[in-house]
Order: C-alpha cells, then structure tokens, then sequence
C-alpha cells in the first residue's frame, strides 16, 4: 500500500489487509511506504491508529518508510492511494517501473474509475473513520479476488 507519507492512508491500509489476510488463512506479505521521506521511522498518525483499535487492528508498531524501486521487484501488487502517488511511483522507480504491478486501491471497488482514497490528513476524526470504511471495502474485494493465490501486497501513500 503506497500514499505521501506512509503515515495515514497506507498504514491503515495494511493493517486492514493483514488483518483479512490472517483471518482468510492468507499466508502474504503485505506493507507500506510512503512516496516521500517526510515521515521516515515516524508511527502511524494518532487518529489513524485510534481509528484502527476502535476495530480491532492493531497498527502502533508499523514505522512509515519510503517507497523504493525495488518494491516493484520485492512485491507482486503494489495498490497506490491516489493518482499522483503513481506519477511519483513512476518518478522514483524510472526504468523498472512495471505499470502491470500497480494498481489504484479504489479500482478494486470501482473498476476503471481511477479514484483516490482521501487524504484524511488535514481534516478531523471523522474523516479517518471514512478512510477506515473505504479500505475496509477494498481490502475485503482484494481478499476475494486474490484469495487463491500467493503473493506479497506493498502500499504506499502520495497525500499522507
């Protein structure tokens, strides 16, 4: 899961991710970056944190870290938050970027719509309880579509 600054969206995602996987007996590896290196070693912002525990997920010992070009390698899908987290996924990875691997995370709920999932960053609680809901969504698609297979799932964040 890929996002900005691996601290809001992508985090929340991969904890959601992890948490299905396990309950679906998913043997995968599943983490997130951020496009950007703001937030390097830095926790999951609180509320996104506070809004993962109030449903059961536990993401406090998750550090944010920087996407690199050798996700592309290391991972089978990399699902990024938003558009511009791919133009920067491009920028970063340059020639090895493999646009088969990458995917925007709303095109699991809403094929070929090319959806961000908001940046909660800015805004108050309620906006990450949204956030939480729309990765629930997402996250619950990719386990039924991908269910069968073995892989390792990467996420990063472009807008924190």
């Amino acid at each position: 899961m890929v996002c900005l600054g691996n601290i809001c969206r992508s985090p929340l995602a991969e904890g959601i991710l992890k948490h299905k996987a396990k309950l679906a007996g998913l043997n995968w590896t599943i983490d997130s970056a951020g496009t950007n290196g703001y937030h390097t070693g830095e926790a999951p912002h609180h509320l996104s944190q506070k809004v993962a525990s109030l449903n059961g997920i536990s993401i406090c010992d998750q550090r944010s870290r920087r996407f690199v070009a050798t996700d592309l390698t290391n991972y089978d899908k990399i699902y990024a938050m938003a558009p511009d987290v791919v133009d920067e996924m491009k920028r970063i990875a340059r020639h090895s970027f493999d646009p088969s691997k990458v995917e925007l995370l709303m095109n699991e709920l809403y094929p070929g719509r090319n959806m961000e999932v908001p940046d909660p960053w800015y805004g108050t609680e309620p906006g990450y309880h949204d956030v939480y809901k729309l990765l629930d969504e997402a996250c619950e698609a990719i386990i039924a579509k991908y269910k069968t297979q073995t892989f390792s799932i990467t996420a990063s964040q472009n807008n924190n």
